[in-house]
Order: structure tokens, then C-alpha cells, then sequence
């Protein structure tokens, strides 16, 4: 059955997934609870459209409204990976979720919110339209038949 995914022994709607990325045990907290945001990446990206960022491995749910932020590092927060961006959305429940990307913001935008496949890429310039008068157009008078 196409849009439902399983994680372990739970089936997932695709429209509840907003974050795909490689599944790493070693990273995983076990106070961390199951996110539903996050699945296994031998799913298949390309049979729901997910939106596939190269630098992080990572993919994104086109149906899910993203916000994309830059990020610097404070003397707080300095994570050991040359983060670039920060990727907010909100789950089912309303809450915010956050991911940093190594992938520049203006990237994020072209694949993630724009659906751009190959960013960067020249777009093809469309000629511009001439202007088109308001006047009504006269129409030709129907020929008249003698008889």
C-alpha cells in the first residue's frame, strides 16, 4: 500500500512525515521518545516526492510548510559540524521541530520549499509579452449576399 510507511511495528500516513534522515543507533537517546517526523532512509523518497537535500542526506515532505533560518554558532551552541541553516516546521500536535543543515539557506529554499531539482541551474528567460491595448477589437463586418 503506497503512503503508508512502516517504522519497527507502527504504520506511518506519509502526510504525518515531515523529516527523512539516515538512522544512526549510536546518536539515538533513550529519553528521546519516537518521532514520527523521522523515518528509516531506505524508504523511497521518489515515490512520494520527498525532497531530497545531498549535503545532509536528508529528505523533506513536500506537503509540509517549512521555515528556513540561518545559523550561526554562540558560544552556547558550538556544534562540532559547520551547520549552515535551521529548519523549523511544526508536527501534527503544533509543536515546533528543528533540524540544522550543513546545506547553505539559499538552498534549502530552492529544493525544499520551491521543489527546484537542479538549484543553481539557469532558468529559461521568458520573453516578455506585448503590451495588449484595452480597446475592443473590431470585427469584420460579414459579407452581404445579393441575391
Amino acid at each position: 500500500m503506497q503512503n503508508i510507511i512502516t517504522v519497527g511495528e507502527e504504520y506511518v500516513p506519509v502526510e504525518q512525515i515531515a523529516f527523512i534522515e539516515p538512522f544512526e543507533p549510536q546518536l539515538m537517546r533513550s529519553s528521546n521518545p519516537t518521532n514520527r517526523g523521522r523515518a528509516a532512509s531506505s524508504y523511497s523518497t521518489e515515490a512520494n516526492e520527498f525532497r531530497f537535500l545531498p549535503d545532509d542526506n536528508v529528505a523533506t515532505n513536500r506537503m509540509v510548510s517549512f521555515r528556513v533560518r540561518s545559523f550561526k554558532p554562540t558560544q552556547d551552541f558550538n556544534p562540532a559540524k559547520p551547520y549552515q541553516t535551521q529548519l523549523d516546521w511544526r508536527d501534527g500536535e503544533g509543536i515546533t521541530r528543528r533540524k540544522l543543515l550543513l546545506t547553505k539557506p539559499e538552498m534549502v529554499i530552492a529544493i525544499v520549499l520551491r521543489g527546484e531539482t537542479e538549484p543553481g541551474a539557469e532558468r529559461k528567460a521568458r520573453r516578455p509579452r506585448r503590451p495588449q491595448s484595452r480597446a475592443p477589437r473590431k470585427r469584420a463586418a460579414a459579407p452581404t449576399v445579393n441575391a
